[in-house]
């Protein structure tokens, strides 16, 4: 299951959550009395829950090098998949009783992709009227994090954002040994702790297997055997109260055990409770299996407001001469129907105006717009690519598309 860094095979985890449309990543972070923390040890309670969008975001992985210097990631966030994730934050916040929930976002920066996360957000937090809904730049819902994680609850963010904060969290109550996480689909869910295949110490009976057995708890309360749950977790907490623990964390005045001893004593706790927060048995949930025979791929759209109307283009072109240079060649093909609206390199306007502190690369985005305001069609792209591609080498294009006048597409820096 692990995955090579920088090369070789796509990631098999991420595969299977994206083929089997996990899309919500739920990772509980809580604070385990016997597991010292900074905040444990100041008397500040921590039971924090992160929904990460799970299918979405940077991890489809579509990449390319568009020049031997210049390599692009796509980022997609859609309505329908923040439409999914959220939805399920919102009921799973409901459920577990909590008052708030938070979505942590950079949508200052990201003002479309973060920008239409968070439009999503406020739309589904209009059906929980019940739940205070609010939301945090990412970077400082991580500074306020680490200084007062009492006050925040439920946190629901896209999928790069919400490992990187997860993994913080974790930090919070011991690290990633006590990190549990779900993947939960429509028809499919999986479980798993955070820390993944930790291949330094396997085989070698050192390992904490709390996090992964906080996840096997969190599937049989998925699956309704809440009884069991409830038994295997207080056998666990009260097992850790009484201060056995691997060598990663624990009182070091206290022996560490091994993976093996570990286990055997939190089987010998079985009927055991806590002294601190001990799980209440609420009985067995009747859960019927489903079995789904789908025949064909579900498609999902939201309705579209009004007609789609292109209006322009960006044109990637690669070049390593002086933006003016550009301009001029771009501007002999402009012909009747486009007018050259900037010039910009790594996202900064050069052209027509910039500065000469700006460093390039030689990768730049010509920007194209209607010259007249009308809607264009696909083949008046095609005749400025054509046109375009006699004096430049042309990376990628995109559509410039506006409803309701309204540009769906972002400004570069200094525009």
């Amino acid at each position: 299951m692990e995955t090579p860094k920088g090369k070789g095979v796509k990631s098999i985890n991420v595969t299977a959550r994206k083929t089997w449309n996990t899309y919500a990543n739920k990772r509980t972070f809580q604070t385990l009395h016997g597991v010292d923390t900074v905040f444990s040890k100041a008397g500040i309670p921590i039971d924090i829950t992160i929904v990460r969008e799970n299918i979405e975001d940077t991890y489809g992985g579509i990449e390319h090098m568009l020049t031997h210097d210049v390599a692009l990631s796509r980022r997609f966030i859609t309505r329908p998949g923040s439409t999914q994730v959220i939805k399920y934050a919102f009921e799973m916040a409901k459920k577990k009783g909590a008052s708030r929930i938070t979505c942590g976002h950079k949508a200052n920066i990201m003002k479309i992709t973060d920008g239409l996360f968070l439009e999503v957000f406020y739309e589904v937090a209009k059906e929980y009227p019940e739940l205070k809904a609010d939301d945090v730049i990412v970077d400082d819902l991580c500074m306020k994090l680490v200084t007062r994680p009492d006050l925040f609850d439920t946190v629901v963010l896209t999928n790069l954002q919400g490992d990187i904060v997860s993994d913080l969290c974790a930090g919070l109550v011991g690290g990633l040994g006590f990190a549990p996480s779900a993947n939960i689909g429509d028809h499919i869910s999986i479980f798993e702790a955070v820390h993944g295949t930790a291949p330094d110490i396997a085989g070698k009976n050192i390992a904490n297997p709390t996090a992964l057995l906080l996840s096997g708890i969190g599937m049989l309360q998925h699956l309704g055997m809440l009884e069991t749950a409830s038994v295997i977790e207080n056998a666990l907490l009260y097992t850790l109260e009484n201060g056995v623990h691997t060598g990663d964390f624990g009182n070091k005045s206290i022996p560490a055990v091994n993976t093996t001893v570990f286990a055997e004593a939190i089987i010998e706790n079985f009927g055991k409770k806590p002294q601190h927060n001990p799980k209440v048995d609420l009985g067995d949930v009747a859960n019927t299996c489903s079995v789904y025979h789908l025949d064909k791929n579900p498609m999902l759209e939201s309705v579209e407001g009004s007609e789609e109307k292109i209006v322009g283009v960006d044109m990637f072109i690669e070049s390593n001469v002086q933006p003016e240079e550009i301009a001029k060649k771009c501007l002999r093909h402009a012909g009747v129907k486009f007018k050259l609206v900037n010039i910009s390199n790594r996202g900064t306007q050069v052209w027509p105006t910039g500065s000469r502190f700006t460093n390039l690369v030689n990768q730049y985005n010509a920007r194209f717009e209607s010259l007249d305001g009308e809607a264009l069609n696909q083949q008046d792209i095609i005749g400025l690519y054509v046109s375009l591609s006699g004096d430049f080498k042309i990376c990628s294009l995109e559509l410039l598309n506006a409803w309701e006048g309204k540009k769906a597409y972002s400004l570069a820096q200094g525009q």
